[in-house]
């Protein structure tokens, strides 16, 4: 880098994944991930949006935590479903790291799930990474599309200028 210059350039390199769903691509415990992230946008409540995500948080005790959006007449009362899962799973098994997330999201007008991935709010990749940086490893990351799954091996790929304690 040149310093003596007034302005500097620099860029990220995010690294991921790609992924055509199948049984075969995926190991089965992710398989089973997004499965089960997919089941808990059912439980979704999203009647101003009708746009029904769910997530599912495997731990390293080998138990699988689900939430799903929660909306609110007041949208920022509502809770994504990100959220939901990785909080519930801190209260419920505290002290437990997180190993992978997954997500999916349909719209509750329709059958089947989005064609591509969806990427979760900027509030749940900064939860993501407070994860991360709580239990000093990677979370990984797998966001599930009928025609694509991203696998992250970090949320930090979804947060390269993260804030996290070493800002304070």
């Amino acid at each position: 880098i040149d310093l003596t210059s007034p302005m500097k350039q620099a860029c990220f390199q995010l690294h991921y994944h790609i992924l055509t769903p199948g049984i075969d691509v995926l190991p089965e415990a992710d398989a089973r991930l997004i499965e089960a992230a997919k089941a808990a946008t059912q439980t979704s409540y999203a009647p101003y949006s009708n746009f029904c995500v769910g997530a599912a948080v495997l731990l390293e005790n080998g138990e699988t935590v689900c939430g799903s959006n929660q909306e609110n007449a007041a949208y920022p009362a509502g809770t994504c479903a990100e959220r939901t899962a990785i909080h519930y799973a801190n209260a419920q098994f505290p002290g437990v790291r997180p190993l992978a997330i997954a997500v999916a999201a349909r719209k509750a007008s329709e059958n089947g799930f989005l064609e591509q991935p969806i990427s979760p709010c900027g509030v749940c990749r900064q939860v993501m990474i407070e994860t991360q940086a709580r239990f000093g490893k990677n979370l990984r990351v797998l966001l599930y599309g009928e025609k694509a799954i991203f696998e992250l091996e970090t949320a930090s790929v979804l947060l390269p200028f993260q804030f996290d304690s070493a800002s304070l």
